[in-house]
């Protein structure tokens, strides 16, 4: 069996990172696998080269470039795979169309969010076509296969839930929390509140600094790693609030493994999340989760077992839940455990892959 993968990329986000995973596994399970990388001059995205498997490059002048449906034509004929898989907008689009003009019999697409701008009319007319040209989809949550076959019209019967699956070896927490608190100049007792994510409205981290400030736990630290438009307005939150030498702004790190088995608890208050790869980050370091109660979350986090869930938007109830984690450390160290459990059952690498197999074997019948 012969697949193509097509993907637009700028950055290494959660897409291509559940493709530097799900690629080689696929391979390994005995999957024909290319990737056609669209890419932007001056963007050339070296860091994204899924292992051992070949990755063909195709330029985008623009976003808006019909030029790029020709040349990813070219690279199908040359290919002849059995399925084309697309993943995100312009992907599905120029891949999609693509695809067809090259006869390719069988497409596949990937929906990886549940963005907003999907619920505006013109998008829901190019999206609803899409569907219709396709053989079959894939929803990385359920949250995001409801909200395909709400918004998009996709038939039920044709879209499937696949979680991402995760395989990230486990960091010494010891060591890793040595180092983080030498670099930090941290107490022994301090008690490490941590986000890994980019500094995006929709990240919900001004709620955190909201109910972070409402503590009354002195020991207590929050460590924001990632970047993105609101750090300057994120910085001057946590001036106002009173609580900035409390609170680091890392930047982007490489080293996500290490700060996560570094955090007491990890927080995510997103106002929405696609799936939320991060979590599963999280669990595989045993980091117990205080995230909020929205989209594919909770199909990750189980309320009281793995974390705590809370409304989107709410400080209070932030606060509630940094309490509670912060006062009980073996509540901590026993969510981590559950959690890192769930991990190796419920979003398994191995598991991912034989779903997606599985789906593709459907597709060929």
């Amino acid at each position: 069996m012969k697949v193509v993968h097509i993907i637009k990329a700028t950055r290494v986000a959660g897409a291509e990172r559940h493709l530097m995973t799900l690629l080689p596994a696929l391979k390994a399970s005995g999957v024909d696998v290319t990737l056609l990388l669209i890419h932007e001059p001056g963007k050339p995205v070296d860091d994204f080269a899924p292992e051992g498997v070949t990755v063909v490059r195709v330029p985008i002048a623009r976003h808006l470039d019909f030029g790029v449906i020709g040349r990813l034509q070219t690279a199908l004929r040359q290919i002849k795979p059995d399925i084309a898989h697309t993943h995100l907008l312009h992907a599905d689009i120029y891949g999609g169309i693509a695809a067809k003009l090259a006869r390719v019999r069988r497409t596949v697409i990937s929906r990886h969010n549940d963005d907003q701008f999907r619920t505006l009319i013109p998008m829901r007319i190019i999206n609803n076509l899409l569907w219709r040209l396709a053989s079959a989809g894939i929803a990385i949550s359920e949250s995001v296969r409801q909200f395909c076959i709400r918004v998009e019209g996709v038939k039920p019967e044709k879209i499937h839930t696949i979680h991402y699956g995760l395989s990230m070896p486990q960091v010494d927490r010891r060591e890793a929390r040595a180092k983080l608190s030498a670099e930090l100049k941290l107490t022994p007792d301090a008690v490490i509140l941590g986000s890994v994510c980019r500094l995006i409205a929709q990240k919900g981290l001004v709620y955190s600094l909201r109910a972070f400030a409402r503590l009354d736990t002195p020991n207590a630290v929050m460590v924001i790693a990632g970047d993105g438009n609101l750090r300057g307005s994120l910085q001057a939150e946590a001036r106002a609030l009173g609580v900035a030498e409390r609170v680091h702004f890392l930047g982007w790190r490489e080293d996500t493994a290490q700060l996560m088995a570094a955090f007491d608890v990890f927080v995510a208050p997103s106002l929405w999340e696609g799936f939320g790869l991060v979590l599963l980050e999280a669990m595989a370091q045993q980091t117990p989760i205080i995230a909020s109660n929205v989209s594919a979350i909770p199909e990750i986090v189980l309320h009281r077992e793995t974390g705590k869930l809370v409304l989107p938007r709410d400080p209070a109830a932030l606060t509630r839940a940094f309490n509670e984690l912060i006062a009980d450390s073996a509540l901590r160290r026993h969510m981590g455990l559950v959690g890192q459990d769930r991990l190796e059952t419920a979003f398994s690498v191995e598991r991912m892959t034989e779903q997606t197999v599985a789906l593709y074997e459907r597709v060929m019948s």
